[in-house]
C-alpha cells in the first residue's frame, strides 16, 4: 500500500509527511521546496490486542505506544501541482510519473487562504479554486493516458474483439488499475461500451475522470485550521466538495511528536491531550498552549485520523493478527505481527498472506479471543487475532 500526499505548492504537503513519518523533508515558505520525491512510513492507528490478554506487542515492524499499536504504511510526498501539470507545466511531468504506484491520495490543502495558486503569500485567497485545480489535472493525467492510445486501442478491440473492461485494464495497469476496476467503473458512471467507438472528448474525459476516482481516491486534509480563517476556509470545503474532508494541523503534530522523541512531552499520536516532562521556556509554554487549543476544539491535530481514515475507510483495509494459542513466537515476541488486509478477506486469504504453504495446508483457523473454530470462508474483522492450522 502506497499512499500519495498531493497538493499546490506550499500547501504543506512536506510538513504533513514529516509530522506523519518524521522523515527528513525539507520545509520551507516558498513554491518547490520539494523537488524530488520523499518515501517515508507513516502508520495507522489501531488498539493493541495483546491488552486483552494483560500484555503488550512487540511489533517486528512499526511500534507500540500505551495502549495503541501502530502498524506500518508507506507513504509519497511529491512535488507541488499547478496548472498545466497535466502538460508539463512547473514540475508536472514528474509530479505525475511519481503518482503512478499509489492507492490513494491525501490532498493536502491550505485552508488559511495565505498562499495563492501557485504558493505564493497572499491574503484572503479562496482554496476551493485549489481542489478544483488539483482535481482537473488529475483527471487530464488519466485522459491524456487515454487519448495516446484511444485509436490504436479502438482498431485493436474490432479487429482482435478485445473486452473493453480487458483492454482498458492492461493500458492502465501501470496505475494498479485492474479489469474488474474498468467494470465497476462501466456499471456505475452507466457508460455505452458498445458505442464507445463514437465517444467524443466531452465522453472520455467523463470516462477518464470517473476512472481516476474509483482507482485513485481522495481525501482531503484541510491543513492550516489554527490561522485565522482556517475554520471558515474548512467549512465551505465541507459543503462545496464530496471528499472525506478533515481538519489538520500538520504543523502542530510534527511539534508534538519531535518534542515526543527527545522526552520533553509523552505524546500518543491522534489523542487530545499530552503531558510534559521536562521544564520548558515561555516561549516553548507559548507554543505548546496554541497546540492545546487546537486540540481542544478539533480533538486531535487531524494527522493520524487522516491516515486512518485513508487506509481502513477510503481504502477498506481491516488489521488482523497472526497468533497462536501462547501469542508469542520462538523469541518471546508478543503478537510481533500485524497485516493489512481488505475488507472482505477470509480466513484462508490470511492463511495465503502469511505464506503459500499455510494456504495450501489450511484445515481451520482459532480465533485467539473467542477460542471459536473458523472454516476457510470466514469472513475477516478488524482486530481480529487468528491461529491458523494446516494439515
Amino acid at each position: 500500500m502506497l499512499i500519495g500526499l498531493v497538493g499546490k505548492p506550499s500547501a504543506g504537503k512536506s510538513t504533513f509527511f514529516r509530522a506523519a513519518t518524521l522523515a527528513d523533508a525539507e520545509i520551507a515558505s516558498y513554491p518547490f521546496t520539494t523537488i524530488k520525491p520523499n518515501h517515508g512510513i507513516g502508520y495507522v492507528k489501531i488498539r493493541d490486542l495483546a491488552v486483552d490478554f494483560g500484555k503488550h506487542s512487540n511489533p517486528r515492524e512499526g511500534y507500540v505506544k500505551g495502549d495503541f499499536r501502530f502498524v506500518p504504511i508507506e507513504m509519497f510526498d511529491v512535488a507541488g501541482l499547478v496548472e498545466g501539470a497535466s502538460e508539463g507545466k512547473g514540475l508536472g511531468n514528474q509530479f505525475l510519473d511519481d503518482l503512478t504506484g499509489v492507492d490513494a491520495f491525501i490532498m493536502v490543502v491550505d485552508v488559511s487562504g495565505e498562499t495563492d495558486a501557485e504558493g505564493k503569500q497572499a491574503e484572503g485567497y479562496n482554496p476551493l479554486g485549489d481542489i478544483n485545480m488539483i482535481e482537473n489535472e488529475l483527471d487530464l493525467w488519466y485522459l491524456g493516458i487515454l487519448k495516446k492510445v484511444w485509436k490504436n486501442l479502438m482498431r485493436n478491440m474490432i479487429v482482435q474483439k478485445t473486452d473493453f473492461a480487458k483492454a482498458i485494464g492492461k493500458q492502465f495497469s501501470g496505475l494498479k488499475v485492474k479489469e474488474e476496476d474498468v467494470r465497476d467503473v462501466v456499471l456505475r458512471g452507466g457508460f455505452n461500451v458498445s458505442n464507445c467507438f463514437s465517444w467524443d472528448d466531452k465522453e472520455l474525459f467523463r470516462f477518464s475522470r470517473a476512472l481516476r476516482r474509483f482507482t485513485k481516491p481522495m481525501i482531503i486534509a484541510g491543513n492550516k485550521i489554527d490561522r485565522p480563517n482556517g475554520k471558515e476556509n474548512f467549512e465551505k470545503i465541507k459543503k462545496e466538495f464530496d471528499y472525506i474532508t478533515i481538519p489538520v494541523f500538520a504543523d502542530g503534530e510534527l511539534s508534538l511528536r519531535q518534542a515526543d522523541k527527545y522526552g520533553v512531552l509523552d505524546y500518543i499520536s491522534g489523542e487530545e491531550s499530552f503531558e510534559v516532562k521536562k521544564e520548558l521556556s515561555s516561549e516553548q509554554e507559548e507554543a505548546l498552549d496554541k497546540i492545546r487549543n487546537v486540540l481542544k476544539e478539533f480533538g486531535s491535530t487531524g494527522v493520524q485520523e487522516v491516515l486512518n481514515t485513508c487506509v481502513f475507510k477510503l481504502l477498506d483495509y481491516i488489521a488482523v493478527y497472526p497468533a497462536g494459542s501462547k501469542l508469542q513466537d520462538s523469541k518471546g515476541n508478543v503478537l510481533p505481527d500485524c497485516y493489512l488486509m481488505k475488507n472482505g478477506s477470509t480466513a484462508l486469504d490470511f492463511a495465503y498472506k502469511l505464506h503459500t504453504d499455510i494456504g495450501n495446508g489450511f484445515i481451520k483457523a482459532v480465533h485467539i479471543k473467542t477460542k471459536q473454530t473458523l472454516g476457510k470462508d470466514y469472513k475477516l474483522k478488524n482486530g481480529d487475532g487468528l491461529e491458523i492450522m494446516t494439515r
